[in-house]
C-alpha cells in the first residue's frame, strides 16, 4: 500500500525535482500493489487537481490461479501508469498562496486509510521540501527550540492537522532544496519535521 505526494509550488521549479521523481519512483513503485496520488498545492485537500489512484496488483479476476507470470504481465503493464500520473502533479494551476504540505499527506493517507490492509506494509514518497507556510504551519515563522517545536507537534495533532500515519514508512526527497536562506535553522526543521511525523505514528523517515 503505497501514496505518492508531488510538490507543485515552487518546489517544482529546479529540473532536479523532476529528475528525482522519474528516477526514483519506478523502483518505489515495484514494491507497491496499490498507488494513491495527493498534490502539494496552497489548498491540497480542496485541491481540483488529483490523479486517480493505480492498482497495480492483478484482482483475483484477472489472475484466478495465482499465477506469477500472469501477476507479473498485470504489473508490469499497471505500473507504466505511475510516473506520467506523479509528473502531471507537478503543473497543478497555483491554489491560493504557499505551500499546504500536511493537507496533501492528510488527503493521502486518507485514500490509503480507505483500502488499508493492517498486515501490509504502508509506504509513503515524498517529493517536497516540506516547506509548508499554510494554515496553522508556516515553519518560516516556527519556534524551533526544542520547547517551541515540542508544543507546535502537540497542538497541530490536537487540532487533528497531523496525518495517521500509524505503521506508515516516509520517505523525503528534496527536503530544503532550494532554501538558501537561515541556513542555522536546517538542522532545527529536520528536528522538528522527524518529531512530527514520529508523533503521527511513522515508524521510519528519510529526509533526502
Amino acid at each position: 500500500m503505497c501514496g505518492v505526494v508531488v510538490d507543485s509550488t515552487s518546489y517544482a521549479d529546479p529540473a532536479t525535482s523532476r529528475n528525482d521523481v522519474t528516477s526514483k519512483l519506478p523502483d518505489f513503485a515495484q514494491g507497491c500493489d496499490w498507488i494513491g496520488f495527493a498534490a502539494v498545492t496552497g489548498s491540497s485537500e480542496s485541491s481540483s487537481c488529483r490523479q486517480d489512484a493505480v492498482a497495480i496488483a492483478a484482482t483475483r479476476a484477472e489472475n484466478p490461479n495465482d499465477n506469477p507470470v500472469v501477476e507479473g504481465r498485470v504489473r508490469s503493464h499497471r505500473i507504466t501508469e505511475v510516473l506520467p500520473r506523479a509528473v502531471k502533479l507537478f503543473d497543478c494551476p497555483a491554489e491560493g498562496e504557499g505551500s499546504d504540505v500536511l493537507g496533501a499527506l492528510r488527503y493521502v493517507v486518507k485514500q490509503m486509510a480507505a483500502r488499508r490492509q493492517p498486515d501490509r506494509p504502508h509506504e509513503i514518497i515524498v517529493f517536497s521540501d516540506l516547506i509548508n507556510n499554510r494554515g496553522e504551519l508556516n515553519v518560516n515563522r516556527l519556534d524551533l527550540g526544542e520547547a517551541g517545536r515540542k508544543q507546535k507537534v502537540r497542538q497541530l495533532r490536537e487540532a487533528r492537522l497531523l496525518p495517521d500515519l500509524t505503521g506508515y514508512g516516509v520517505v523525503v526527497h528534496g527536503f530544503l532544496r532550494e532554501k538558501t536562506s537561515s541556513p542555522d535553522r536546517f538542522p532545527l526543521l529536520e528536528s522538528f519535521w522527524r518529531e512530527a511525523f514520529e508523533a503521527a505514528g511513522a515508524t521510519s523517515v528519510d529526509l533526502l
